[in-house]
């Protein structure tokens, strides 16, 4: 049985190459948005999800993590995490004159970590979002008039035919983005374990709005029993203002007795406990290969 991954698309986002990275002999199926893919595996129109949830430079995709909170009630089932190489493309037509173009189109968290360079290159340019770095590509593929360049990845130059002027435009070397793999399914038969790193448990945390240095108790339960916490991120509750929930990654894989202890410790406290996912992590130094640089 060949399953079926729904990735942001188009075809040539990083998405996809994550998602090819940990299952490689999937069906791939692109979504125009995060929303739309998530909706997707949530009517199990796919067996998997794979959306982008953190970067290195920019920090978390706060879209993802609402519509994990707020919207679906997706287990998290694996993380994948690549390394980011943003690139600037043109249309082979026009590639002599990239330093004139008048307008950039790319992914808002793109252009964010290439800012210096824009800055720095095409100060003037205009900038237009796009739902993905991809969709920058084939916008800038299919409008070969337009005085324009894209910030994409390799794989996009090569999917949608243009010629990558300036290549590692981001303004740090060590670009990362990890990926949530969503599904109600167990799929760990589907994923290649060449590249696993580690486990991890991530789980949603309400504070009671009465109880004070509730927080600090609440790590407390984690520190006594020497679990290690990789990330914890508070996120509006969307209820009122000053109202928030913490979402914490343990580096430590569901168990009978650390994970459920901590949960009962909390909830003692008066907090709320979800877990969104005990799951594997894979780490890839993966990436398709470069079209030829214009000198």
């Amino acid at each position: 049985m060949t399953v079926k991954v729904g990735f942001l698309g188009p075809e040539g986002t990083f998405t996809e190459a994550a998602a090819k990275s940990v299952l490689p002999d999937s069906e791939r199926i692109p979504f125009s948005t995060i929303p739309a893919c998530m909706a997707a595996a949530a009517e199990e129109k796919v067996d998997i999800a794979v959306v982008p949830v953190e970067n290195a430079i920019e920090g978390s995709v706060n879209m993802t993590l609402d519509y994990l909170i707020h919207k679906h009630d997706l287990p998290i089932v694996g993380e994948v995490t690549v390394p980011i190489e943003q690139h600037l493309l043109i249309h082979p037509s026009r590639k002599a004159d990239w330093k004139d173009v008048t307008d950039i189109y790319s992914h808002p968290q793109a252009v964010a970590q290439c800012h210096e360079f824009i800055i720095n290159h095409l100060p003037e340019a205009d900038i237009h979002y796009t739902n993905s770095t991809s969709a920058a590509a084939r916008e800038l593929a299919d409008n070969p008039s337009m005085n324009g360049v894209a910030i994409a990845n390799a794989l996009a130059a090569e999917k949608y035919g243009l010629t990558i002027v300036k290549d590692n435009i981001h303004d740090y070397s060590n670009n990362h983005t990890r990926f949530v793999l969503l599904s109600y399914k167990d799929v760990t038969q589907h994923l290649t374990t060449k590249s696993q790193s580690a486990n991890k448990t991530t789980m949603m945390i309400t504070l009671p709005s009465d109880y004070s240095g509730a927080l600090h108790q609440v790590l407390s339960a984690f520190a006594w029993r020497k679990l290690n916490l990789t990330k914890i991120e508070s996120r509006p509750m969307k209820t009122g203002i000053g109202n928030y929930f913490f979402i914490i990654d343990v580096e430590q894989e569901w168990d009978d007795v650390l994970i459920p202890g901590v949960i009962a410790e909390v909830e003692a406290l008066g907090c709320g406990a979800r877990i969104l996912g005990s799951y594997p992590c894979f780490q890839t130094a993966e990436l398709p290969i470069k079209k030829p640089i214009l000198e």
